[in-house]
């Protein structure tokens, strides 16, 4: 849009032209802000794209604390029966003095270990045995923190990772950049090995730490684990980083979506669209709390040393506060430019009006 500016009298040209360049200034549209590189949905449509590439092998599950099985021996119905598994990991069966042992069998193993016992009592020559979990409530496997449906999955067959957080909704727009695994390892139980794993002692609990990122982007499917019952899978959700201070644009909390991006402190003032004409920006101050105290320690930042590549960016942490002073003498300086640039205005407008 082409703006020109008719000559006028001396006492009304300078009015009339910053009336037309205001309208100049209102015929342009504002420029929209950047979208972030990847939103949650896009993430999302991957792990169920992978989830649907990785799926493991069916396996037999063994028979767990609290599953409910059924028995059937062929021809004698006094043992056909429901039975749940005891929390000591026994079933009982009627005309069988002792108890069974069935937890960590397969569901063939049992059969088998019933038929001895029914031919050493006396009670059948050629028992036939069949056994199936009718109800399995021994592999829970929880899916929680930012996911969008927090659930309880029954591993009845070998899981991955990347099909639990299907299973579960996908992440969601507060989710954090990395995945916990919470595993109480029993004796045989082989260890995890990848790169981004960290494994805790011999039958104790693992803590096993994947970056989502490392799951999503690298391809690589060691990070793709094999997830178990009794797992706990847990998404945290992203920290909050505070911008304050009257030198910044828009002050508040941002909530961290990078994804496994490292948060800056020039990658936050962009999100709070940018410094204010009178920060004093080598005086912001980033608060850190102290695990030790508990207390928020502070430390200067200096930004435009940061801008100008004399100094390195500052990587921020969840709950960091970022404060941005300004500089009094010249904000009252420019408010009080503005109030007499408001009153020349109205006094210009009342007359050409």
């Amino acid at each position: 849009m082409a703006c020109a500016v008719r000559p006028a009298g001396k006492r009304r040209a300078g009015t009339f032209a910053l009336i037309v360049f205001v309208l100049c200034l209102l015929a342009f549209p504002a420029v929209a802000a950047p979208q972030e590189s990847e939103s949650s949905n896009q993430a999302n449509e991957k792990i169920e794209a992978l989830a649907a590439l990785s799926k493991v092998k069916p396996a037999e599950t063994p028979i767990g604390i609290g599953d409910v099985i059924h028995v059937d021996v062929f021809d004698v119905p006094e043992l056909s029966r429901d039975v749940r598994v005891s929390d000591t990991g026994d079933i009982g069966l009627p005309l069988i003095p002792d108890k069974l042992a069935a937890a960590g069998l397969s569901t063939f193993q049992l059969e088998d270990k019933i038929a001895q016992l029914l031919i050493a009592n006396g009670l059948v020559n050629h028992p036939q045995v069949s056994v199936f979990v009718r109800e399995q409530n021994s592999q829970p496997i929880s899916v929680v923190g930012a996911v969008n449906h927090p659930i309880v999955y029954q591993a009845v067959r070998p899981t991955t990772l990347l099909e639990l957080l299907a299973l579960a909704g996908g992440i969601s727009d507060s989710a954090g950049s990395e995945i916990l695994i919470t595993r109480v390892r029993p004796s045989g139980t082989p260890e995890i090995k990848a790169a981004s794993v960290t494994n805790g002692p011999v039958e104790k609990d693992q803590i096993i730490t994947i970056r989502l990122q490392d799951l999503l982007e690298s391809g690589n499917p060691v990070y793709n684990i094999p997830v178990y019952g009794g797992d706990i899978v847990k998404v945290p959700p992203a920290g909050i980083i505070y911008v304050m201070g009257a030198g910044v644009v828009q002050p508040g909390g941002y909530v961290l979506q990078a994804h496994g991006e490292q948060i800056t402190v020039l990658k936050v003032i962009a999100l709070a669209h940018g410094l204010t004409g009178y920060a004093k920006a080598n005086d912001a101050v980033v608060m850190r709390t102290n695990p030790a105290t508990g207390q928020k320690d502070p430390f200067t930042v200096r930004i435009k040393e940061i801008e100008k590549h004399q100094t390195n960016d500052v990587a921020l942490l969840p709950n960091d506060i970022l404060y941005i002073p300004d500089s009094a003498g010249k904000r009252a300086l420019a408010r009080g430019a503005e109030a007499a640039l408001t009153l020349g205005t109205g006094v210009a407008l009342y007359r050409t009006y």
